[in-house]
């Protein structure tokens, strides 16, 4: 996989390096990972889960335990991980600007760690309230961990891998979520004895990455910009590049630096009110929400039943399941090796529009599928269709999009908003989802369609191609959207100077991508 990924991007400007590979890896493996891992950790042992639930509450009080009380206190289990997740994000800001990209990921293993100990100790201490909280913490652990890596990995890579690099975090989600599903088979751990097993599993990858990962450089960008250091930084980038002339990435971060100072540092309010960067954050919320109000976690909540209802033994689900996380990754790992030469922009809107489609069909296949035989089998294609199109464009592309569309200074609050917008979306679906089920029914799926076509529909008209270009050069494309002409003007006169060395640059890409 990294053979391949280097040999295809020979010819271009960075390569990719060993050292920019086990960063890219471990980084993923460490946090994306688990926040896959614990997004459907909780499916298959949930009736023994609720089980536990039940009995500890019954030895506690004598009494069984209310059914709508159990309903309430799974959903909680359920639910609270994105909610911990939105106040992982809001910690971003604080925390990467002053403990750096690398120092975040590391203090961060240690949520991951507690939890673990906590959720896997659980049955022993017989509280299910520590597993509730757990979640909660786990959730912060995920909400940290799915904006830091992708931030952390974009301002690593060269600007002709950044978004493959991007789509790495994606990949590790998916591989995580089946990885839980597999593990949670009833003949694995999905059982009453196994159940605290996989719960305390989810601290293995924090152990390693806590101590791996201490020895890898921190980000080049922050080094430079953020800590003024230009010794540490350029060490960093030759490292990561596996050659010694880093000068003009070197100047290029320069002039980001230049063209930031005047800018200041963006808190999230003043992120929110600046002119400049107006449509770049209705782009990412655009994105964020679309992402995650386009039903995913509905689609794969619902795939259990739908397979059922088409009639697949229901001790035969779970290998469905699982044979569906398996095309998720597959799906994101192609994406991996299109992003670069199909762009961005196509695969938001082929993704987006794959799963518009497919809910669509899949409104009309489940309305008949008491009246026509086959169509239970077409619901089954709609489900994997919609995973295809989820795992190709509008699963990894917004975070890509999130590192490329801001510059230094304003990209720990454009992540703390859209990974707030991203978990706050994911927490509303897992909430309304059950409720709009009970009184829609199949036509909920009409929803997300909409949903989809909205976010199409805006993609298609304001969302600019960012593929193979530096920072400052999407930065400009979007200060002609943002009708900024200051900016515009400070940016030419600094050009100025380095027009050569640009349009070599420029002339260099083309060939290689001839």
């Amino acid at each position: 996989e990294k053979q391949e990924s280097s040999d295809y991007n020979e010819g271009s400007k960075g390569k990719m390096t060993l050292l920019l590979a086990l960063v890219t890896l471990i980084s993923a493996f460490g946090s994306s990972f688990q926040y896959g891992y614990n997004v459907s950790v909780i499916n298959s042992p949930a009736p023994y889960m609720q089980d536990f639930y039940n009995q500890t509450y019954f030895k506690r009080n004598g009494v069984p335990m209310d059914s709508g009380f159990q309903t309430l206190l799974w959903s909680l289990t359920v639910s609270m991980f994105p909610l911990g997740g939105l106040f992982g994000s809001l910690m971003v800001w604080p925390l990467v600007n002053n403990c750096g990209r690398k120092g975040t990921l590391l203090i961060n293993n240690l949520f991951s760690i507690a939890a673990a100990i906590l959720m896997g100790t659980s049955e022993l201490a017989k509280t299910y309230e520590v597993i509730i909280f757990s979640r909660v913490i786990m959730g912060i652990y995920a909400g940290l961990a799915s904006n830091v890596v992708p931030m952390f990995l974009g301002e690593m890579s060269p600007k002709n891998l950044r978004g493959a690099i991007g789509v790495v975090p994606q990949l590790f989600i998916t591989l995580g979520i089946l990885v839980a599903q597999i593990l949670g088979l009833n003949s694995i751990l999905g059982n009453t004895e196994g159940w605290p097993v996989l719960l305390g599993l989810t601290g293995i990858p924090s152990l390693i990455q806590l101590l791996v990962l201490p020895f890898f450089p921190e980000s080049p960008r922050y080094l430079l910009i953020q800590k003024g250091n230009e010794e540490q930084a350029r060490q960093a980038l030759q490292k990561l590049r596996g050659w010694d002339d880093v000068d003009d990435e070197m100047e290029e971060m320069r002039q980001e630096d230049q063209s930031e100072r005047e800018e200041g540092h963006f808190s999230v309010l003043s992120l929110c009110t600046f002119r400049g960067l107006r449509w770049q954050l209705i782009s990412i919320i655009v994105m964020m929400m679309g992402q995650q109000l386009s039903g995913v976690n509905a689609v794969f909540y619902y795939a259990d039943r739908i397979f059922q209802s088409a009639g697949v033994d229901s001790h035969n689900v779970q290998y469905v399941t699982v044979s569906i996380g398996a095309i998720n990754v597959v799906m994101t790992l192609l994406a991996i090796f299109i992003v670069e030469s199909l762009g961005r922009r196509i695969l938001l809107l082929a993704g987006f529009g794959l799963c518009c489609l497919s809910c669509a069909v899949l409104t009309l296949a489940l309305s008949l599928q008491a009246t026509v035989s086959w169509m239970s089998y077409l619901s089954i294609v709609c489900v994997i269709v919609y995973i295809i199109g989820h795992a190709i464009g509008a699963s990894p592309i917004p975070f890509v999009m999130i590192t490329e569309m801001f510059l230094q200074s304003s990209r720990p609050a454009a992540f703390m908003v859209g990974g707030s917008v991203h978990w706050l979306c994911n927490f509303t679906v897992g909430l309304v989802f059950l409720y709009m089920e009970a009184g829609l029914g199949p036509y909920s799926f009409l929803i997300f369609c909409a949903i989809c076509l909205a976010t199409i529909v805006y993609i298609f008209f304001i969302v600019p191609e960012t593929k193979n270009k530096t920072f400052m050069e999407i930065n400009r494309i979007m200060a002609k959207r943002n009708k900024v002409e200051i900016q515009e003007d400070k940016e030419k006169l600094e050009d100025f100077h380095t027009v050569p060395s640009r349009q070599v640059e420029k002339k260099e890409v083309t060939s290689s991508e001839l």
